[in-house]
């Protein structure tokens, strides 16, 4: 028997401290489940693992990407489910810990675009979620006695009213943009998350043949580490032993396809040189991944 993995599995087994269901073999009612007992709490003082600091004279090479990740590739599915939002606070997907987070304040570095410029506010957002349709027969009540209906005094029927809600479910990918670098005190290359942003359906084209796409919100990921690191994706191997989203997005545990890389023509697409052409825009971007990886290749060709 080799004694030496038996001792660092013995020692890994002990360290899993996170639960899927915290309290769950310790729960006397169903209330009970997921929440921690005081001891838990007090014992309890993990955060995210702090990013070392880079000098920018130790940065040899740096390459900034934007990535696209389908959440229909079965390697992201834990970044989608769960879409069913009433499993409790310890089953969320990744779109609903991040609305949740904005929506409690939890989150406030919040933009319109990649490059963190404009923020944007929880109105702009709850704006871009939600549509509401008067139907004919709305409109025809309202007809009856405008002026009533104008100075607010009646309300049409709500029978009469359509609310059409983006939620987990319609979410059908995710944007992220990070920066590739080479370490030269530590000779290795690496990579820094800068930026996710959930891409939903435009609500006011539900229910048609073809549904435009928008970028919701961008947020800058550094800041919303510790909100990401309190919430875990299910692991389908082991449920007692979860991971979480820091942990998931910081180890590049997804499948992601590079549509953008910082270049001299303003950071173009690869879709606006490569233009109806899936094929040859796929082919692009492992171009593009392959000349990140050749460096540091290069780096230990003699």
């Amino acid at each position: 028997m080799n004694y030496k993995n038996l001792f660092l599995a013995l020692i890994t087994f002990g360290t899993i401290t996170v639960s899927a269901q915290s309290n769950l073999l310790n729960a006397k009612t169903p209330d009970q489940i997921g929440k921690k007992s005081e001891a838990q709490m007090n014992s309890d003082n993990d955060k995210p693992l702090p990013y070392g600091y880079v000098d920018d004279r130790d940065v040899l090479f740096g390459k900034t990407v934007w990535e696209i990740i389908d959440l229909d590739e079965r390697v992201n599915f834990p970044m989608y489910y769960p879409i069913d939002e009433s499993l409790g606070d310890n089953r969320k997907s990744l779109y609903s810990v991040l609305v949740a987070g904005i929506r409690a304040g939890k989150i406030s570095e919040v933009y319109d675009s990649s490059y963190f410029t404009t923020k944007k506010s929880l109105k702009d957002i709850e704006a871009s979620l939600v549509k509401i349709d008067t139907t004919p027969g709305g409109i025809d009540q309202m007809n009856e006695d405008y002026e009533a209906y104008k100075s607010g005094s009646r309300e049409i029927d709500k029978q009469f009213i359509n609310v059409t809600e983006l939620k987990a479910i319609d979410v059908d990918g995710y944007r992220v943009v990070g920066r590739w670098y080479f370490d030269k005190r530590q000779g290795e290359l690496k990579y820094r998350m800068l930026g996710i942003c959930p891409i939903i359906p435009d609500v006011y084209t539900m229910g048609q043949e073809e549904k435009d796409y928008i970028d919701l919100f961008w947020v800058f990921f550094p800041s919303v580490r510790e909100v990401l690191h309190e919430n875990y994706a299910f692991n389908g191997v082991n449920s007692s032993a979860p991971i979480s989203f820091d942990h998931l997005l910081n180890a590049r545990r997804f499948s992601a396809t590079i549509y953008q890389e910082e270049n001299v023509q303003g950071d173009r697409k690869i879709s606006e040189y490569m233009k109806e052409n899936a094929q040859m825009q796929l082919l692009e971007s492992e171009r593009i991944k392959e000349k990140i990886r050749n460096f540091e290749q290069d780096m230990w060709s003699y």
